[in-house]
């Protein structure tokens, strides 16, 4: 099985290497593997989903703050 390093995974899927650190530490993505320092991840794994939402800023009296 071929494998890439996290700045190729950073690089092929637009993060940052942290993000793709995090993914590793946190199993989301199989079949990474972590020898010694360095996470060697499948060049075929898909990108996992961000589970960050955005979410409407709001005002106590319900409407919304205007971001622009």
């Amino acid at each position: 099985m071929d494998y890439m390093t996290l700045k190729e995974a950073s690089e092929k899927w637009g993060v940052t290497p942290r993000w793709i650190n995090y993914y590793c530490a946190a199993s989301r993505i199989p079949g990474a593997i972590k020898m010694g320092t360095v996470w060697l991840i499948p060049k075929n794994a898909e990108k996992p989903i961000d589970g960050r939402t955005k979410i409407a800023r709001s005002n106590r009296d319900g409407k919304q703050d205007n971001i622009d």
